[in-house]
Protein backbone atom coordinates (compact mmCIF):
# COMPACT_ATOMS: atom_id res chain seq x y z
CA UNK A 1 0.00 0.00 0.00
CA UNK A 2 1.03 3.42 -0.63
CA UNK A 3 2.29 5.39 2.64
CA UNK A 4 0.29 8.36 4.44
CA UNK A 5 2.43 11.37 3.45
CA UNK A 6 1.51 14.61 5.65
CA UNK A 7 3.39 18.00 5.99
CA UNK A 8 6.19 16.46 8.43
CA UNK A 9 7.22 13.67 5.93
CA UNK A 10 6.37 15.00 2.35
CA UNK A 11 9.94 15.56 1.16
CA UNK A 12 11.34 12.23 2.42
CA UNK A 13 8.09 10.90 0.10
CA UNK A 14 8.69 13.20 -2.58
CA UNK A 15 12.54 12.23 -2.42
CA UNK A 16 11.80 8.69 -3.20
CA UNK A 17 9.29 9.77 -5.94
CA UNK A 18 12.26 11.03 -7.30
CA UNK A 19 14.42 7.92 -6.88
CA UNK A 20 16.43 9.49 -3.74
CA UNK A 21 16.73 8.77 -0.21
CA UNK A 22 16.62 11.09 2.05
CA UNK A 23 17.22 11.94 5.68
CA UNK A 24 16.73 14.49 8.07
CA UNK A 25 19.50 16.22 9.61
CA UNK A 26 19.11 18.59 12.16
CA UNK A 27 20.11 21.95 12.37
CA UNK A 28 21.01 22.23 16.38
CA UNK A 29 22.97 18.96 16.75
CA UNK A 30 23.75 17.49 13.53
CA UNK A 31 21.86 13.97 14.68
CA UNK A 32 20.99 12.24 11.36
CA UNK A 33 17.53 10.73 12.30
CA UNK A 34 15.04 8.01 11.23
CA UNK A 35 11.76 8.39 10.84
CA UNK A 36 10.96 11.40 8.79
CA UNK A 37 10.02 13.85 11.16
CA UNK A 38 10.68 17.92 11.16
CA UNK A 39 12.01 17.41 15.38
CA UNK A 40 14.95 16.15 16.54
CA UNK A 41 14.48 12.96 18.85
CA UNK A 42 17.89 13.54 20.19
CA UNK A 43 17.75 17.23 21.25
CA UNK A 44 13.70 17.27 20.65
CA UNK A 45 14.40 20.90 18.94
CA UNK A 46 12.48 21.67 15.41
CA UNK A 47 14.42 21.98 12.06
CA UNK A 48 15.92 19.42 9.93
CA UNK A 49 17.66 19.53 6.89
CA UNK A 50 16.99 17.03 4.14
CA UNK A 51 20.13 15.23 3.33
CA UNK A 52 20.48 12.57 0.65
CA UNK A 53 21.89 9.25 2.00
CA UNK A 54 24.30 7.41 -0.07
CA UNK A 55 21.54 4.47 -0.15
CA UNK A 56 23.75 1.53 1.26
CA UNK A 57 24.06 -0.20 4.83
CA UNK A 58 23.81 -3.32 6.36
CA UNK A 59 21.20 -5.79 7.17
CA UNK A 60 21.58 -5.36 11.40
CA UNK A 61 18.36 -8.21 11.68
CA UNK A 62 16.03 -9.30 9.62
CA UNK A 63 12.96 -12.01 9.70
CA UNK A 64 11.42 -14.07 7.09
CA UNK A 65 7.67 -14.23 6.82
CA UNK A 66 6.46 -16.89 5.26
CA UNK A 67 2.88 -15.98 5.54
CA UNK A 68 1.47 -12.58 4.75
CA UNK A 69 -1.87 -11.05 5.97
CA UNK A 70 -3.68 -8.16 5.65
CA UNK A 71 -3.21 -6.41 2.73
CA UNK A 72 -0.06 -8.38 2.60
CA UNK A 73 -2.23 -11.72 2.49
CA UNK A 74 -0.88 -12.03 -1.41
CA UNK A 75 2.84 -11.39 -0.89
CA UNK A 76 4.10 -14.60 -0.66
CA UNK A 77 7.49 -14.95 1.01
CA UNK A 78 8.94 -11.58 2.04
CA UNK A 79 12.18 -10.53 4.67
CA UNK A 80 11.29 -7.51 6.88
CA UNK A 81 14.64 -6.23 8.24
CA UNK A 82 16.24 -3.19 9.83
CA UNK A 83 18.88 -2.07 8.01
CA UNK A 84 21.74 0.07 9.48
CA UNK A 85 22.50 2.85 6.67
CA UNK A 86 25.99 4.15 6.25
CA UNK A 87 25.06 7.52 7.78
CA UNK A 88 24.25 5.62 11.26
CA UNK A 89 20.70 5.39 11.51
CA UNK A 90 18.50 2.01 11.34
CA UNK A 91 15.84 2.11 8.52
CA UNK A 92 12.75 -0.75 8.78
CA UNK A 93 12.40 -2.10 5.21
CA UNK A 94 12.64 -5.05 3.22
CA UNK A 95 14.51 -7.21 1.71
CA UNK A 96 13.93 -7.84 -1.96
CA UNK A 97 15.75 -9.40 -5.49
CA UNK A 98 17.21 -12.41 -3.15
CA UNK A 99 16.83 -15.64 -1.97
CA UNK A 100 15.59 -14.99 1.68
CA UNK A 101 17.21 -18.06 2.99
CA UNK A 102 20.44 -16.95 1.63
CA UNK A 103 20.89 -13.79 3.81
CA UNK A 104 22.53 -13.18 6.92
CA UNK A 105 22.90 -10.33 9.10
CA UNK A 106 25.73 -8.03 8.30
CA UNK A 107 25.16 -8.42 4.33
CA UNK A 108 25.45 -5.19 2.23
CA UNK A 109 22.73 -3.95 0.39
CA UNK A 110 21.58 -0.47 -1.25
CA UNK A 111 18.65 1.27 -1.75
CA UNK A 112 15.63 0.36 -4.21
CA UNK A 113 12.65 2.10 -5.07
CA UNK A 114 9.31 0.19 -5.61
CA UNK A 115 6.81 3.36 -7.17
CA UNK A 116 3.59 2.99 -5.22
CA UNK A 117 1.62 4.36 -8.35
CA UNK A 118 0.72 7.49 -6.14
CA UNK A 119 3.57 9.76 -6.53
CA UNK A 120 5.63 8.38 -3.77
CA UNK A 121 8.15 5.28 -4.04
CA UNK A 122 8.74 2.49 -0.93
CA UNK A 123 12.84 2.04 -0.35
CA UNK A 124 13.36 -1.59 0.14
CA UNK A 125 16.65 -2.80 -0.08
CA UNK A 126 18.64 -5.38 -2.27
CA UNK A 127 21.90 -6.83 -2.28
CA UNK A 128 24.90 -4.36 -2.81
CA UNK A 129 27.07 -7.17 -4.57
Amino acid sequence: PAPIVNPENKPFWDGTAEGKLLLPKCQNCGSINWYPRVFCPACHKFGVDWIEAAGTGTIYTFAITRKGVGNYGGAGTYVLAYVELDEGPRIMTNIVDVDPDSISVGDKVKVVFHDTGKGSALPRFAPAD
